[in-house]
């Protein structure tokens, strides 16, 4: 038995079966010699009564002396009570990103989240999260690849803050769970890219416009009654999408819709009585709790993004989504003067903040105000002028 160096480990030769080289210097390391030719290094020792082997890595891609120098690290852990063979079994026993993905959408998103926000997590748990590190142990994920994964997706800015926020989200949820050490969120203080707010608001001439696309659908048959009073309620309502689909009957008031539940928590909304007009219009189906129904008397509708789509294109306002006619409700209450505070309450933001986006329309409204003051008065005061009699220069 000698030192084990790049040479001498070349010159061992391959037999029928493996076998075991020990190093001279160093006791507990040695190199493996396979009958199909690898040579792998690794190092024993006792832990708890037992002989216990750990792999070090392979001839040719780790020089002896770096083997020697991880083995001495090995051994020193051994020295102090530890067993990196066991540790290394447990590592690989660990739970994996997927894994965590699967726990946190079945015990925390289903018990702690709307659907509409159960939804979001998976497509993007799915779509973004899974793919790139689903495979990868827990407690392996570093800040460093955090940040990686959310520089690789700046083409989507959007996307890739929200894969980020619902990372660390699962990262402190894997602190509570044991699965990894506390204060160790690796997705914490990553700085978001910045988001491109999509505001889309109909202008006068285009509410009219799609007025008349909705009157002639209805009209004509072209979409059922339930489509069309869909969009006028959105209009006139300034309600989500969900909403309205789920709108039962015996939430409806003569003067209020009353929802036990919302992306918000329970509501009351305002009901003018345009809107009740709709409502009241619909024929209504026994055993249907619901106001819009699908294309079956059981349910509600559910895809109204299809005859969405049909009437936007006839509108001439294809690039309208059906949530930009919650822009248009918010964007008409400020320029008439509606309160933030109301507002903030009709429209069920969380916080005032989220209402005062839309503040740019009081400003606007102010301005064309105080404009019109001042062509009233510059008005006056020309006509005033114009009544003196002429000076006449003396010279």
């Amino acid at each position: 038995m000698s030192k084990l160096t790049k040479r001498s480990v070349e010159a061992l030769e391959v037999s029928g079966k493996d076998y075991l080289v020990w190093d001279a210097e160093l006791s507990g390391f040695g190199v493996r010699v396979f009958a199909s030719g690898r040579k792998s290094y690794l190092v024993q020792y006792r832990a708890g009564g037992r002989t216990r082997r750990r792999s070090i890595g392979q001839h040719g891609v780790l020089t002896a002396e770096e083997a020697r120098n991880e083995a001495r690290k090995l051994l020193g852990e051994v020295a102090k009570g530890g067993n990196p063979s066991e540790d290394r079994q447990q590592h690989l026993r660990g739970p994996s990103m997927a894994a965590l993905c699967d726990r946190f959408l079945t015990e925390y998103a289903e018990h702690h989240c709307k659907p509409s926000t159960r939804k979001g997590y998976e497509i993007v748990v799915r779509t973004c999260i899974k793919p790139k590190l689903g495979p990868r142990k827990i407690v392996d994920i570093s800040r460093v690849e955090i940040v990686a994964f959310h520089h690789g997706m700046r083409d989507r800015p959007y996307m890739a803050n929200r894969a980020v926020s619902i990372l660390s989200k699962m990262f402190n949820l894997a602190e509570d769970w044991g699965m990894r050490k506390d204060g160790a969120n690796p997705a914490r203080r990553i700085k978001k890219f910045k988001e491109e707010e999509k505001k889309r608001y109909l202008s006068d001439d285009e509410q009219a416009r799609l007025g008349h696309v909705l009157a002639e659908a209805l009209e004509t048959g072209q979409e059922t009654p339930y489509v069309v009073s869909a969009i006028y309620l959105l209009m006139l309502t300034g309600c989500r999408l969900g909403e309205i689909l789920t709108l039962q009957w015996d939430y409806v008031t003569a003067r209020h819709l009353e929802l036990p539940d919302s992306k918000t928590g329970r509501r009351r909304i305002p009901l003018p009585r345009e809107a009740y007009d709709v409502i009241m219009s619909l024929p209504r189906v026994v055993g249907n709790p619901y106001v819009i129904l699908g294309e079956s008397d059981e349910g509600h509708l559910i895809n109204l993004q299809k005859p969405w789509r049909r009437i936007k294109a006839k509108a001439g306002i294809d690039d309208v989504r059906m949530h930009d006619l919650r822009h248009t409700y918010a964007s008409v209450a400020v320029m008439s003067g509606i309160d933030p505070f109301l507002l903030k309450e009709i429209m069920g933001h969380k916080n005032l903040q989220t209402t005062l986006r839309y503040s740019h329309f009081a400003d606007e409204a102010v301005q064309k105000a105080a404009g019109s003051v001042a062509s009233r008065l510059a008005g006056a005061m020309r006509r005033s002028v114009m009544d003196q009699p002429k000076l006449r220069v003396v010279s």
